[in-house]
């Protein structure tokens, strides 16, 4: 059978007992664990509540994923909810914030952005989250309902849902520890932190659906990433279910 590049990144990326990297880190030269926008409209996020809700087991008993959703706002306490499920700081040790969603040594290379079509209060655009403050950053205002619906694979569910959630990594967190292994870990991580989200989004009375199916490049240029440095994995579209 012919290898194929997924075949090759499979076995090039394994670890065995003789083929471990060595080494030791470079603390300097560490890439900074947030990504800001200092220049950004900031918006202000409720505080994320962390007691009482819906029962765990009955969350995971009823989440389905929904592709159809009613044009009604979300409330921004929960967007709020939804982030600080995503990636919101959970403890801090010595400057150091863990956070809700597991990271392969704690090195936290996905970045979340958001698609904002109907959230009551905030006005439609292009957001990032600064997990550091619980703050969404404004990149872009208007309407981009059709873009993001065109770059996830032409799904016209993220059209009709009230936010579009859009993961990136910046890869060069885990690549300063991991190396090519961590073009591993960055799908994880983006795995765990969409998990979280369409859990939290049950436990709202919210609907969500997972996309993979997406044109990087569109999906990169809507962000202003540059493909190569930080690059799209993953979206979720979020939105009171029809």
């Amino acid at each position: 059978m012919k290898e194929t590049t997924g075949d090759q990144f499979q076995a090039e990326t394994k670890y065995g007992r003789d083929r471990l990297p060595g080494g030791r880190l470079d603390g300097s030269s560490k890439p900074d664990t947030y990504k800001r926008y200092p220049a950004a409209k900031r918006v202000g996020l409720p505080p994320p509540q962390t007691e009482g809700g819906t029962d765990l087991w009955r969350v995971l008993a009823t989440r389905r994923s929904m592709r159809r959703f009613q044009a009604a706002p979300l409330a921004l306490a929960e967007l709020s909810q939804l982030l600080w499920a995503a990636q919101g700081i959970t403890k801090r040790t010595e400057g150091y914030g863990f956070r809700a969603a597991p990271s392969a040594g704690a090195l936290y290379p996905v970045e979340t952005y958001l698609v904002i079509h109907s959230v009551a209060g905030v006005e439609p655009g292009v957001y990032h989250y600064a997990v550091e403050t619980h703050e969404l950053e404004q990149l872009r205002s208007g309407d981009y309902r059709l873009e993001v619906a065109a770059a996830a694979l032409d799904q016209g569910m993220a059209a009709q849902a009230s936010v579009v959630f859009v993961w990136t990594a910046v890869f060069a967190r885990s690549k300063w520890k991991y190396h090519q292994r961590a073009y591993r870990y960055v799908y994880l991580d983006a795995g765990h932190i969409a998990a979280h989200v369409s859990l939290a989004a049950v436990a709202l009375g919210l609907g969500s659906c997972q996309v993979a199916a997406l044109y990087d490049d569109e999906s990169n240029a809507l962000l202003g990433v540059d493909g190569e440095e930080e690059s799209t994995l993953y979206m979720t579209v979020v939105g009171r279910p029809r």
